[in-house]
């Protein structure tokens, strides 16, 4: 019979020998739930920016990635996502998606985060070279196209006359994304649309109050106004308003960016004449998941133009559109 000393020092050596190989062997990688890359958008509020955060989520599940959701409470709330920006960084996240709420505020700022850690920009780009990656709609095509779709709306109301006064509503100045949208609604209207005159070309305050009074006030000083686009959801919603209220429903063509189930109601209704739909999803999925990549050092594409799609009464119910307007907010 074995000595109990015998059996405790060849234990002692098999533990040693396992613990030997255990220091020998590399070290295993960090489990992916440890990856935090937070996710800033401009306004947690609002319908759109709650698909980029449910896209981001679900992208944060299927990879493994924790992903904070961080926003102000309104667009306009430049200083809030600066500071937001600053304490993600002080988190020493993998890496941070970022929308930008103004472009030149948030120039320097990103510049100084992405010293420190890879930033991807979605949605709306800033005076910055510093992106990693950049994930968005070409929104100067979306202006194009929310011009395209006005003209056709106003010729279905006219006979097929593409002529008379309309006018464009930005939600606010200096976003770099309603900029381009305003610029490719203009260019497109210049370049294809002669018979259309631009009588008005105004920005709002980011409030729907302020897109009803301006379309209001619109409406009352040019009695034959032929149509409307409202560069933003905020707006669309306000300008719908006051169209609906004049009872101008198919006699003033609107235009709206983004959807929810106000503008849904609206387009059913025919106030709307049409939405320039993103991928808001899209963007907040592949945000997290372009993000992660980057920050592995994988090699990531600098621009990714995420769509955009014409959605009228007529095409509502096909199931590409109706996937891009009832989102799972999961």
């Amino acid at each position: 019979m074995k000595s109990v000393t015998t059996i405790t020092r060849r234990a002692f050596t098999a533990l040693a020998a396992a613990s030997m190989l255990a220091l020998a062997a590399p070290a295993a990688p960090a489990f992916a739930q440890e990856v935090t890359i937070p996710i800033i958008v401009k306004d947690t509020t609002s319908f759109y920016w709650q698909i980029v955060m449910a896209g981001a989520r679900q992208a944060g599940k299927d990879l493994g990635v924790k992903v904070p959701e961080l926003g102000a409470q309104a667009e306009t709330d430049v200083n809030g996502q600066i500071s937001i920006l600053e304490n993600a960084v002080a988190g020493n996240p993998a890496a941070i998606v970022i929308s930008p709420t103004e472009a030149k505020a948030l120039g320097k700022p990103i510049d100084e985060a992405a010293s420190k850690v890879k930033i991807i920009g979605i949605d709306s780009s800033a005076d910055s070279k510093a992106f990693t990656s950049f994930l968005t709609t070409d929104n100067v095509q979306g202006g194009r196209v929310a011009a395209d779709g006005l003209a056709e709306a106003i010729g279905a109301a006219n006979g097929g006359k593409v002529e008379g006064k309309v006018a464009i509503i930005t939600a606010l100045p200096g976003a770099g994304s309603l900029e381009q949208r305003r610029e490719g609604f203009l260019e497109q209207v210049k370049a294809k649309y002669p018979g259309l005159e631009v009588v008005a070309d105004k920005y709002a305050d980011g409030q729907a109050t302020t897109g009803l009074n301006i379309a209001t006030d619109l409406i009352t000083a040019n009695p034959d106004l032929k149509g409307i686009f409202a560069s933003n959801l905020i707006m669309a919603q306000g300008v719908g308003q006051a169209i609906a209220e004049n009872d101008l429903s198919g006699k003033v063509g609107l235009i709206g960016f983004d959807s929810d189930e106000k503008l849904i109601k609206f387009l059913n209704d025919g106030v709307i004449s049409g939405l320039v739909v993103q991928d808001p999803y899209r963007m907040g999925y592949d945000g997290i998941k372009t993000a992660l990549a980057a920050s592995k050092g994988e090699t990531v594409e600098t621009f990714v133009d995420t769509g955009a799609n014409l959605v009228t009464k007529a095409n509502m119910a096909e199931p590409k559109i109706d996937a891009l307007l009832n989102p799972k907010l999961n």
